[in-house]
């Protein structure tokens, strides 16, 4: 006969039992195997690349990879063409820099006085509605074709994503665990240490990861526009010119400093996560996922 107890007992030993189980390995294949197959996959498209150009779509139209090799090594081998580089890094660099800083006081300056926030914030989503690329023209009539343009359009990218997460990340701060913290004696310095921080942390590092490519879009948009120097006046000479293998030399110059960026905002992630013990939080929470 069935009844409540031995449900009961049933259910503990299950609960018991159930996390010693090991979980189902996602796709079982080791890093060394993961990376092998990228390249493979790289290998293949290039080589299907090269066999379709100048028989299934023009020459022309898509080159073909060796000529974007060499077109590549020509441009990299060429003083104007690191100074291109070196220029749309510096711009991409600053305009990122200026944009979190502008977007951090923004959101928390907003996010911490009500008032302000809800009489702003209308505000900067109207101006953030404006696409940054058509405020191009106006930063270039202020600043010239130079390097500031085009670092004034990035730091408007970045600023409102900054702006967002730190605005919305304040109002998801657990304001009982803040009470309980001053009820305990504890002083503004403690809420900032063990409250705001931690809430803050992750949204902070998100906002930086989606602004660094969106600062190297602001960047090579103001270069296409009127530039006399960058890799966004490189794409667009190439263009003007019906160079398609420079135009994938560009191209691929761009997605390497997006790599580039990523890769120091992750490091630089792990780093100040780790440092402030949420990476040990995020770890877990992982393992529970």
């Amino acid at each position: 006969m069935v009844t409540a107890e031995n449900i009961e007992q049933k259910t503990r030993k299950v609960a018991a039992v159930a996390p010693a189980r090991k979980r189902p390995k996602g796709s079982g294949w080791s890093n060394g195997t993961v990376v092998t197959m990228r390249i493979v996959v790289i290998v293949a498209f290039l080589a299907v690349w090269q066999l379709i150009s100048g028989r299934l779509i023009p020459d022309y139209a898509i080159s073909r990879p060796t000529e974007v090799a060499a077109s590549l090594w020509k441009l990299l081998i060429s003083s104007s063409g690191w100074t291109d580089i070196w220029a749309t890094t510096v711009e991409v660099v600053v305009g990122f820099g200026l944009g979190i800083a502008l977007g951090a006081v923004l959101g928390l300056v907003l996010g911490s006085f009500t008032t302000a926030g809800r009489v702003l914030e209308p505000l900067m989503a109207a101006i953030n509605g404006i696409p940054k690329i058509a405020l191009a023209p106006l930063f270039m009539l202020f600043f010239g074709i130079g390097a500031w343009s085009k670092i004034t359009i990035a730091a408007m990218g970045v600023a409102f994503v900054m702006f967002y997460n730190l605005y919305l990340g304040l109002r998801q701060i657990d304001h009982e665990l803040v009470q309980g913290i001053q009820m305990m004696g504890g002083r503004r310095h403690h809420v900032l240490f063990y409250v705001t921080i931690p809430t803050l942390a992750s949204p902070f590092f998100a906002a930086l990861k989606a602004g660094g490519p969106l600062a190297i879009l602001g960047v090579i948009g103001g270069e296409f526009i009127a530039s006399s120097k960058g890799v966004g006046h490189e794409l667009f000479t190439s263009a003007m010119a019906l160079d398609a293998a420079g135009e994938f030399a560009g191209l691929i110059i761009l997605v390497v400093m997006t790599l580039v960026l990523n890769g120091l905002l992750s490091e630089l992630d792990s780093y100040a996560l780790k440092r402030l013990g949420l990476g040990v939080r995020r770890s877990a929470q992982r393992t529970r996922a």
